[in-house]
C-alpha cells in the first residue's frame, strides 16, 4: 500500500465570500496556479483541530474562534506517491488581521464566483456539498493526472 498523507483544509467565510489562496509563490507545488482554501499537513502528534488552527494562523495570521468539521475527503492519483486524507472545515469566526502569506495570495472570493476560478475538478464537488449544507460526509476523489475519474460520496459511486 502507498503511504498516507494527512491534511486539513478550511474555507473561512465572511458573508457570502470565502477566503481563498491563489497558489503562486512556490516552484514545486502540486497546487501551483490553482485557488484553494487554507490548510496543510499534520505535524507529528497533532489532532485535526490542532492542525487546522496552526495552519490558519501560519498562512493567514487569523485565529479561528468558530469552525465546523464538514467531512473527510480521500484523494487518490496515479501521479501522487501517496493517498491523502483531508479533513475539510468551514469557519465563520476569527480574530486578528490577515497578514502576508508565503504560499500564495489571499483574497476574499464571492462563493458564486469560485467555480470560475482555476480549481481542481473535485473541489467543485465538495463546494456543492458545502452549498447544500450536507451533514458530515466522506468523499473519495480519484484522479488520473489532473482529470477526475471517480467520485464516491458516503460509499456510493457515481455521485452527481
Amino acid at each position: 500500500m502507498k503511504g498516507i498523507s494527512l491534511t486539513t483544509l478550511c474555507y473561512i467565510e465572511k458573508g457570502n465570500r470565502y477566503l481563498m489562496m491563489h497558489r503562486v509563490k512556490k516552484e514545486k507545488d502540486l497546487n501551483k496556479d490553482k485557488w484553494v482554501g487554507i490548510g496543510g499537513h499534520f505535524e507529528e502528534g497533532e489532532s485535526p483541530e490542532e492542525c487546522l488552527l496552526r495552519e490558519v494562523k501560519e498562512e493567514t495570521g487569523l485565529t479561528l474562534t468558530s469552525w465546523k468539521f464538514k467531512g473527510i475527503v480521500t484523494f487518490l492519483s496515479n501521479e501522487w506517491p501517496e493517498a491523502e486524507y483531508m479533513c475539510l472545515y468551514t469557519a465563520d469566526g476569527y480574530e486578528g488581521e490577515i497578514g502576508p502569506c508565503n504560499e500564495g495570495n489571499l483574497e476574499w472570493v464571492d462563493k458564486d464566483k469560485v467555480y470560475d476560478l482555476p480549481i481542481w475538478e473535485g473541489d467543485k464537488v465538495f463546494f456543492k456539498l458545502l452549498e447544500e449544507d450536507r451533514e458530515f460526509f466522506s468523499l473519495k476523489l480519484r484522479y488520473e493526472g489532473e482529470r477526475l475519474v471517480e467520485i464516491v460520496l458516503n460509499g456510493k459511486e457515481n455521485f452527481e
